[in-house]
């Protein structure tokens, strides 16, 4: 009895060893997860239910919490993206005071180029920082995260970048998703067009995985770019019913799996057409509200915004310029203060409590005679000027309805002068010496109240 009492006792310390064995207590987040997560289906969260147009296929929806089993406050795991969701709806923030103590009115933000080179990614976020800057806007290009194929992520480079500017820095990340996988949409993949998947639960599924992932560590969420320009449309017309129904499922793939996100609109265009390559920015705007049922309410938190000055000194209106087209551009929507137009329409239409963010802001210095930029370039003296004065005019101007103002750019250092967007940056793009131009330092002396 006593030998089979020995025995027992050796097996159970033998599987107790198999079970801990070859672990050092150590958590390890994988970067490259190859299996599917359950489908994410959204929800409808808008107070007044608005047609849905046939942007892909149909999903019928069904409640879902804004939590996973299992998941914890600051996880960044793969079990966030196999968790299944309770069966509790998301109450989404309504307000914009909800967001008074993540995003200042004014807040301060620059569009950096953290991607490919981890050493000129962290030089740049410490110039952000140094500047007394606190947001930083970064693309997250869908199709470099899930190109392989659905549910393929690779989170490798967005795990660097959040742990750079969230965990190292403490800066704030507004972070651009679009870009799609070819894919997601087969029909638009040449020369690396931009447009909307085929089935737009997919991009809820991608959002949805990357909100569970950088759960409080990803401040805002921009859906999509211009899309009132072809262009960014795999060169379709503009449509915002269409929009708007990628906007409603990104919204709620965010919300519930991060609630406390905020959900941008994406930065329309300053434009007047023509259509079918552009939409006017203000007709697209009325055409989202439409869409809407009039109320952006389950769509999204804070209205993107694009915010050229073009040749105009910020301080100078839409009416002025409109006013005066030899000398600003034949359309009103050729300065900073365009802005106020897209103001104006979501005051008419009862939205005057959320706020506007401004993704993109800036003047270009482009010398080059060639260039379709040339007309309304500014010297860098009087783009540092200007970059300064529209804080200060956003200050005693638009408070409390501005939110993040991100200017472009801390220079990709791909850039060369062959490049527009050369011209619109702030630095040079060197590395490893740091070159800044006057609009760097006169924002970094800047009072940032």
């Amino acid at each position: 009895m006593r030998k089979q009492w020995l025995t027992l006792a050796l097996i159970a310390l033998l599987a107790l060893l198999v079970a801990c064995g070859g672990s050092d207590g150590a958590a390890v987040t994988p970067t490259t997860a190859l299996t599917l997560k359950p489908t994410f289906t959204p929800i409808p969260t808008a107070t007044t239910e608005a047609p849905q147009p046939e942007t892909g296929s149909t999903v019928e929806p069904t409640a879902i919490s804004a939590t996973v089993e299992g998941q914890t406050e600051g996880e960044t795991g793969s079990e966030q993206e196999t968790g299944q969701p309770t069966s509790e709806p998301t109450t989404p923030p309504t307000t914009t005071s909800d967001f008074m103590d993540v995003m200042t009115s004014p807040d301060y933000g620059m569009q950096a180029f953290m991607w490919w080179r981890p050493e000129v990614a962290h030089r740049d976020l410490g110039l952000i920082r140094d500047a007394g800057f606190r947001w930083v806007k970064q693309d997250f290009a869908w199709r470099e995260i899930e190109g392989a194929a659905k549910g393929a992520f690779d989170w490798s480079r967005p795990d660097r970048i959040v742990e750079m500017a969230h965990d190292g820095f403490g800066l704030k990340i507004l972070a651009r998703v679009d870009r799609q996988p070819g894919w997601a949409n087969p029909n638009c993949t040449g020369g690396g067009e931009m447009g909307p998947p085929q089935n737009m639960q997919d991009y809820a599924d991608f959002l949805y995985a990357m909100a569970s992932r950088y759960k409080g560590r990803i401040a805002a969420y921009s859906i999509w770019n211009e899309p009132n320009l072809a262009r960014e449309w795999c060169n379709q017309p503009p449509n915002p019913a269409e929009y708007v129904g990628m906007l409603r499922v990104a919204y709620n793939a965010i919300k519930s799996a991060d609630p406390n996100a905020i959900v941008i609109s994406a930065g329309l265009s300053p434009t007047g057409g023509p259509m079918p390559v552009a939409m006017n920015d203000v007709e697209y705007l009325r055409g989202m509200y439409e869409a809407m049922g009039g109320n952006s309410q389950g769509y999204f938190d804070m209205l993107g915004a694009h915010a050229p000055g073009f040749k105009a000194p910020p301080e100078v209106s839409p009416d002025e310029v409109e006013a005066n087209p030899d000398l600003y551009g034949r359309g009103r929507w050729f300065t900073f203060r365009r802005v106020e137009d897209l103001r104006a329409v979501m005051v008419e239409y009862g939205d005057g409590n959320r706020r506007v963010a401004i993704l993109e802001m800036g003047w270009t210095t482009d010398p080059r005679p060639d260039s379709p930029y040339n007309w309304h370039a500014v010297t860098p003296e009087q783009q540092a000027d200007y970059l300064v004065r529209a804080y200060q005019f956003a200050k005693e101007n638009w408070r409390p309805w501005i939110g993040v103002m991100s200017l472009i750019y801390v220079c990709n250092y791909d850039w060369t002068p062959e490049d527009e967007q050369y011209y619109w940056c702030i630095t040079e793009p060197t590395y490893p010496e740091t070159v800044v131009r006057p609009a760097y330092e006169a924002l970094k002396a800047m009072p940032k109240d």
